[in-house]
């Protein structure tokens, strides 16, 4: 794991219970996720990418789908299984995902690929569309615009934190290049400030064509 990573790692593990304080029962993407999930079949199989402490994907949707996890930060993942129980929960890495091809009928990353290193943003749109079978969706926020930067007092906790990514455009052109194609667009407010663009993309089905 890259200096960069590990830095990131080690920011959501000292900050754990801070950062979940500051994500609210009802995010303003809570309509995305309920229209998402009604477009899967009950029971499908939910990759959740970058899960934090299962705020809000996990905790949202695990009553209709069988919701998967993972995070880099163990911490966060300890938080997780104890916040929704009947999900599964496992300390790993979006660029290199511990999972057969198929293995999903859908993928979310909500407020994870922002911390991406820039040069990995490529490989992990390579890697959701190889885990996610065809005809499959992925629910994904992105940055607003390509930035790279960092807070040194991140939430008020004296933890600094990290972020990366490249503009929606090149964003979508990952996407697109990976085999996935967009569906729909929205920005949506994020309670700790700001506002990114969300993505609906699906895995064309060649079968369905």
């Amino acid at each position: 794991m890259t200096d960069r990573k590990n830095a990131i790692r080690r920011a959501y593990d000292a900050i754990a219970d801070d950062y979940l304080a500051e994500r609210s029962a009802e995010p303003p993407v809570t309509p995305l996720l309920d229209d998402f999930a009604d477009r899967l079949p009950a029971g499908a199989r939910l990759l959740d990418a970058g899960c934090g402490a299962g705020t809000p994907v996990a905790e949202r949707l695990a009553a209709s789908l069988a919701v998967v996890g993972i995070d880099f930060s163990i911490e966060q993942v300890r938080r997780a299984r104890e916040n929704v129980p009947e999900a599964r929960f496992a300390q790993g890495d979006m660029t290199h995902l511990a999972f057969a091809d198929d293995a999903f009928d859908a993928v979310s990353a909500l407020y994870s690929l922002i911390h991406v290193p820039m040069d990995d943003h490529r490989r992990v749109a390579r890697e959701f569309h190889r885990v996610v079978r065809p005809g499959g969706l992925a629910l994904l926020s992105i940055g607003s615009e390509e930035w790279e930067g960092s807070n040194p007092n991140w939430l008020d906790t004296g933890v600094e934190m990290r972020w990366s990514f490249p503009d929606p455009a090149a964003s979508i052109d990952h996407l697109s290049d990976a085999g996935f194609e967009v569906l729909e667009q929205q920005t949506v407010e994020d309670e700790l400030g700001g506002a990114f663009p969300v993505l609906l993309v699906r895995n064309p089905d060649p079968q369905s064509a």
